[in-house]
């Protein structure tokens, strides 16, 4: 069962300051799937999970977290040093930084001007199902700066980043947050 809500009406709420808005959707949201027959839940977005855990408190239903399933990932490849792509709410929230750090993970971010181009390819472009040559350029000359800074891996940290960039091109391993919450979610369904 899927429950759609507008992303950028949360992401504005987050944003604001208004938590209490977008945690209410959310939970409203979550408590819609339960009365639908749902036994657990996802939070198909990246920049959503900043405020997973209170959702969580309040989700009348179990959730698996994007960001633990994508710990993991990294944990099973051995990698100590990643770089992470997202939103400007994802690059620069200290729920996935310290989500990282926790388990011995460094995160490098790209460049502020950087950072301010992926938010505006990620809400001007392919949330809207634009793709383009000259921001997959972007993005790859991006993640080449994080390599050459030490990164072993990429998080593709907004499940929009898949559709522009892939595996290809760049060598670092890239980590498909929406792709590893996906199998999280179909390994938890198999118990």
């Amino acid at each position: 069962m899927i429950y759609s809500v507008s992303f950028r009406e949360i992401a504005d709420w987050l944003s604001g300051g208004r938590w209490p808005l977008a945690l209410q959707k959310t939970t409203e949201a979550l408590t819609a799937l339960q009365s639908a027959g749902a036994e657990f839940g996802l939070i198909a977005c990246n920049t959503l999970h900043i405020m997973f855990d209170q959702v969580k408190r309040q989700s009348p239903i179990p959730l698996i977290s994007i960001l633990d399933a994508t710990v993991e990932a990294i944990e099973d490849k051995k990698m100590r040093t990643i770089g992470l792509l997202g939103t400007l709410l994802t690059m620069n929230s200290r729920v996935y930084k310290k989500g990282f750090e926790t388990r011995g993970i460094v995160t490098l971010a790209p460049e502020e001007e950087e950072q301010q181009t992926i938010d505006r390819v990620i809400h001007k472009e392919l949330v809207q199902g634009i793709i383009r040559a000259k921001s997959r350029e972007i993005f790859t000359r991006i993640i080449h700066g994080l390599e050459s800074r030490g990164a072993e891996g990429i998080v593709l940290g907004c499940t929009e980043i898949p559709l522009l960039v892939r595996q290809r091109d760049c060598e670092a391993h890239l980590f498909d947050t929406a792709l590893i919450h996906a199998k999280s979610a179909l390994d938890y369904a198999m118990l």
